[in-house]
């Protein structure tokens, strides 16, 4: 008897994934007061980001300097969410993020012009703040090293049973290190309480993420350690506030870390030295007009009732606490030369 023809294989299908996910975030529903301190603090990073431009140009700040103007709304829907215990760790592009964790403008400016009254003494400058009081673990200069410390200071927040969570940013750039994935792979044995920020500003240093990255939809780069993945819109403050929410909710509840990838875009170059010429002024112009996170939020405080004046009376307030923090910086001293020998290792073994 003839044997039946062999039947093709079915075509491949992935499967039905049998894990739990959290749920589809929704745009956080903010009171009126609430947006107004979401507009006054992107308005607060912006203006402050865009003095330390004009310090950088007059030689006041030395080495690097990375501005954060177009990505505001990441750190603020993210870090409004956050609790006194938790704890904020990320790369070289951390001027916003401090002024979130409450340190003051004077405080952050005179670290960028290398002043002793800076946060960190004049001896981190932009890449290297940091404050212990503030929870906030720095500025790290080494691409990708804060996922590593980040995820340590989850495994401290655990080991210390203190209910904190840590968030770790990084960038797209980052993204590909080899020390993330190992990172990934022991916060997720370990179920750590931490929140793996994605800032996807599309370049990295210069090099736009689909030419750099296999799969440049960077939320799904947890899957193979079973760390779920949500993909946000970050020039929306209320998308990004809504997802730290449905982030902080998973991971309080024990669950592990998530990743949120955060999808927004830096209307500067990659630092002050970088002239940009791998996209065009149209394409940041276009960014500009139909997704800015601030001109956004005061469309939304329109619609709400808040009058052009009460808005322009923020803006003033905002000038003037820059314009005293640039003062400041440009007036306070530098550090003595003691302080060569503070805060490092000094003793013999």
């Amino acid at each position: 008897m003839a044997k039946a023809p062999a039947r093709a294989p079915a075509p491949s299908e992935p499967p039905t994934s049998n894990r739990e996910r959290p749920s589809e975030p929704q745009p956080y529903a903010a009171s009126k007061d609430e947006l107004l301190k979401f507009y006054e603090q992107m308005l607060l990073i912006r203006r402050f980001e865009e003095k330390a431009g004009q310090l950088y140009g007059l030689g006041l700040i030395g080495g690097f300097c990375h501005l954060y103007i177009g990505q505001e709304a990441v750190a603020v829907g993210l870090q409004s969410a956050l609790s006194g215990d938790d704890s904020v760790i990320t790369g070289y592009r951390d001027h916003g993020h401090m002024l979130l964790c409450g340190i003051p403008p004077k405080d952050v400016m005179a670290e960028l012009t290398g002043r002793q009254a800076g946060i960190s003494k004049g001896k981190g400058g932009s890449m290297h703040m940091f404050s212990v009081e503030h929870k906030f673990y720095g500025g790290h200069g080494i691409v990708g090293a804060q996922v590593s410390l980040g995820t340590g200071l989850a495994f401290a927040h655990k080991y210390r049973n203190d209910g904190g969570v840590a968030l770790a940013y990084f960038g797209d750039g980052a993204a590909n290190q080899g020390q993330v994935y190992e990172s990934f792979n022991m916060a997720e044995l370990w179920k750590l309480p931490i929140i793996y920020v994605i800032e996807n500003n599309q370049y990295a240093m210069g090099t736009s993420v689909n030419r750099a990255s296999a799969e440049d939809q960077l939320y799904r780069r947890g899957e193979s350690f079973r760390i779920p993945g949500l993909q946000i819109d970050g020039m929306d403050v209320l998308a990004a506030r809504g997802a730290a929410e449905e982030a902080l909710a998973w991971v309080r509840a024990g669950k592990g870390p998530i990743i949120l990838e955060m999808k927004t875009y830096r209307y500067r170059g990659h630092s002050m030295s970088d002239p940009a010429k791998y996209r065009s002024r149209d394409e940041v112009q276009a960014v500009r007009d139909k997704s800015d996170p601030i001109e956004h939020v005061k469309k939304l405080l329109s619609e709400q009732g808040v009058a052009e004046d009460e808005l322009k009376k923020i803006e003033q307030d905002i000038r003037r606490q820059v314009n005293e923090s640039a003062d400041f910086a440009e007036s306070t001293p530098e550090p003595e030369p003691s302080e060569l020998y503070t805060d490092v290792l000094v003793e013999k073994y």
